[in-house]
This record gives C-alpha cells, sequence and structure tokens, in this order.
C-alpha cells in the first residue's frame, strides 16, 4: 500500500509541532530558605550568650564589641605606633585557637608564624577582620561566634562544625603595600 506523499507531509507538519515545555512538579514557597534563617539566628543568639557569659566572668580584661559580630581585649599595646594592616599590606603574625572554657585547639607553635597578605588571602572571616585591628607588636584575644570562625563545616580536624573560638593573635611585623605614589615601608 503507498501512501500518497501530500498524507505523509500533512502527519509530519502535525507532529512537528514546537516543544511544550516542562511544567515544575513541585512550586517552592520559600519554606526551607525561611527554617534555614531561623535556625542561624538561634543558633548565633545561643552563641552570644556563651561568649557574654565568658565575657562577665573575666572582670580583668576590658572587652570591645567589633562591628562586625565579635568581641576582643588588648593583651599588649603599642602605644608608640598608629599604623593598621591595609589591603594589600603584607603581615607576619601568629595565633593560638582555644575553646570558649580555653582549652587549647592548637597552639601558635603547632600553627607557626603566618604570612599573610590583607584582604588578598584566605583566613578564616573573623581572623581576616581581627588582623586589620593590630598595630605592631600588639597582642589581642578575639571571642568569635562560629560565624566567625569555622562555621558550619568546622576545620574538618580538630574544630568540630557551629563551635565559637578564642582566638589569640600577635601582629610581628608589616611591610607597607606600595604603589607607585608611595615609597616601600617596613614596620617592625
Amino acid at each position: 500500500m503507498k501512501i500518497p506523499i501530500h498524507i505523509l507531509l500533512a502527519i509530519l507538519c502535525i507532529q512537528c509541532g514546537s516543544p511544550e515545555p516542562r511544567r515544575p512538579v513541585a512550586v517552592q514557597s520559600g519554606h526551607f530558605l525561611k527554617e534555614s534563617v531561623a535556625r542561624n539566628k538561634k543558633l548565633l543568639a545561643l552563641e552570644e550568650q556563651i561568649i557574654q557569659k565568658s565575657i562577665e566572668k573575666d572582670t580583668l580584661h576590658q572587652y570591645i564589641a567589633s562591628p562586625n559580630g565579635f568581641w576582643y581585649y588588648f593583651e599588649t599595646r603599642n602605644d608608640t605606633a598608629s599604623y593598621l594592616p591595609q589591603p594589600n599590606d603584607h603581615i607576619q603574625f601568629s595565633y593560638n585557637i582555644m575553646a570558649m572554657n580555653n582549652d587549647t585547639i592548637y597552639s601558635a607553635e603547632e600553627l607557626g608564624t603566618v604570612s599573610y597578605i590583607v584582604d588578598k588571602e584566605s583566613l578564616f572571616p573573623g581572623l581576616q577582620q581581627a588582623v586589620k585591628l593590630l598595630k605592631i607588636k600588639e597582642k589581642a584575644t578575639f571571642l568569635f561566634p562560629s560565624s566567625q570562625a569555622y562555621g558550619y563545616p568546622g576545620d574538618g580536624n580538630a574544630i568540630a562544625p557551629q563551635t565559637p573560638l578564642k582566638v589569640s593573635v600577635a601582629l610581628h611585623t608589616i611591610k607597607i603595600h606600595h604603589n607607585r605614589f608611595t615609597p616601600k615601608l617596613q614596620i617592625q
């Protein structure tokens, strides 16, 4: 049986309509996101309570609240220096990481002296901001909620997920970044 060509073409044209888009199986309502935000706010409030209790117990030091969401006090001040590290400056510092109960997680000896270009290399968020608050030869202790420390994943080793930390940081040297308008300076 021969099918006339005009019928065959008609069948092909009917079958070759434009493709219909697939419809979503379920519509997302944003419920998960709202629950996640609420859970994070509750966690931050709990961690801030832990930090505030630690501050209240420590009557020897005067704490400063950072606008970046952490607290700190100076162990050693340098009133003769005035320069604070700026982006692109090359600094060297050492630090140790402790739990909120002062148990050492990583000592400064374990971590060694860190060579860091300000805002151009990776540090955990709180430490990245903390080093910019220190002048040369100053040392301070910082109290970070987990959101400013290693957050949800932890460090994959000794720091558990969602752990607030106490970190003592000492700034040793600053090599001021120079551009074509400023001379290169080194502060030690």
